[in-house]
């Protein structure tokens, strides 16, 4: 066995230059979602790659999930590769789009350039420096032990980044993850190589939007400003509703520090007239705005209800009603999403901590992501709650400009996934 497992790493650190050309190939596909564009390409690229190596596949639709269309239609794939002998099932799930670019980059985004043992990008960490650093484990796994006892899944999945109802969500309520099927899943999200992510915070996103009466700007007092409305929210929020979260922790073992504790972005506002295209020269109507909008992104702890959540703001959104004349507003729910939590006792938790403690020479650090990832629909879903969060890249980094995933952490962490294959499938 130890022999074995010698020849095991020593296949996989002999595929450097095949790892840093899988994770460059898959940069290069510009999977930004929205809208969620080419996502067929990059199904289509893995197909052809894991079918050579004894993967049968599936490409997956998503129809009528949100945001699929005939333009941007929601491609999956799922790979399976059976061994020698019945056993269990490890699935490893990756996501294959990315967020949008933003401002600020050094690098071409897609462009993948290898510099100083870094592989730049958008995505390149999270998480298509994980989802290569999965395929050379399993595939390294499967040439060194062919007639392993089980089977090996990898899939691709769409939207995570808005939600993954298009992707691991659809493939749950499919039958992909269900117990009988499937006993182990790893998510190669970029949670530091180091580190055993048992789940993830809840999520509760939601808009604001509060009312007034147009008017003629030179003369505001004939309309009502809605915009000063939400100025009178967003003071309430600051006075009372960030202190108290701020107040509140969590016994999850979330990173970083400060995610620890309850939060809320405001991911936008508008009120007023729409903004004018970029071409427009002219100058702005003089008009009291009538309407007034944010959309809030509520992240909320295992120790905390969803309907405390929601009490919660809707309280406060009621006080400056009780005290502010001519106030009204709506809030619409966007979407919500519960805790997730893994227990740390479950197989796939210890098999992946004790190799990484093998192969990186210190104990496994166990933590809980700040936001979700698709272990929430595994988990609701597909009821299936043996599932973690372990890969390369550093977390601190997704959706930032200059993304980057470094070649020897993918080595290592590819090297701690086949070896839990070995533990998991007894090899």
């Amino acid at each position: 066995m130890g022999q074995d497992l010698t020849a095991l790493i020593a296949t996989i650190h002999d595929r450097r230059d095949d790892l840093i050309g899988l994770t460059q190939d898959l940069i290069r596909i510009p999977t930004l979602n929205p809208p969620g564009a080419f996502y067929r390409d990059i199904c289509d690229y893995l197909d052809k790659r894991l079918s050579k190596h004894g993967f049968s596949t599936e490409l997956i639709r998503a129809h009528g999930t949100p945001g699929d269309s005939e333009k941007y239609p929601r491609w999956n794939i799922v790979a399976r590769r059976e061994g020698g002998h019945r056993g269990d099932c490890v699935h490893f799930n990756s996501h294959i789009d990315v967020v949008e670019v933003g401002s600020g980059w050094t690098k071409d985004p897609f462009g993948g350039e290898l510099i100083d043992g870094k592989i730049y990008g958008r995505g390149a960490c999270d998480m298509k420096g994980g989802l290569a650093a999965s395929i050379i484990a399993a595939e390294a796994f499967i040439d060194r032990f062919p007639d392993f006892h089980g089977a090996i899944e990898i899939s691709g999945t769409a939207d995570e980044e808005s939600g993954g109802y298009g992707g691991v969500a659809y493939l749950a309520e499919q039958g992909y993850f269900d117990p009988t099927r499937v006993q182990h899943v790893i998510i190669p999200e970029p949670l530091n190589k180091d580190r055993v992510c048992l789940g993830h915070r809840g999520g509760w996103w939601a808009e604001i939007e509060t009312f007034g009466e147009i008017a003629h700007g030179s003369m505001p007092f004939l309309g009502d400003c809605a915009v000063r409305h939400m100025g009178a929210v967003l003071t309430e929020f600051e006075d009372k509703l960030f202190p108290a979260m701020a107040q509140r922790t969590t016994d999850m073992p979330v990173v970083p520090e400060g995610a620890r504790s309850s939060t809320m972005n405001i991911n936008s506002i508008h009120g007023g007239q729409p903004e004018q295209a970029d071409d427009y020269t002219g100058l702005p109507a003089h008009c009291v705005p009538d309407s007034c909008r944010i959309v809030i992104d509520r992240r909320f702890l295992a120790e905390e209800s969803i309907d405390q959540v929601r009490d919660e703001v809707t309280a406060l959104l009621e006080g400056v009603k009780a005290k502010r004349d001519k106030f009204d507003y709506d809030l619409r729910e966007i979407n919500m999403v519960l805790p997730s939590m893994t227990d740390r006792e479950a197989p796939v938790v210890q098999v992946v901590a004790d190799q990484i403690e093998k192969v990186l020479g210190a104990p496994a650090q166990f933590v809980a992501s700040p936001g979700t990832y698709d272990q929430k629909h595994i988990d609701r879903i597909g009821k299936l709650k043996n599932c973690i969060a372990y890969g390369p890249g550093i977390l601190e980094l997704a959706h930032k400009p200059d993304e980057y995933i470094g070649v020897d952490d993918m080595l290592d962490s590819a090297t701690v996934m086949a070896r839990s294959l070995a533990q998991i499938f007894q090899t």
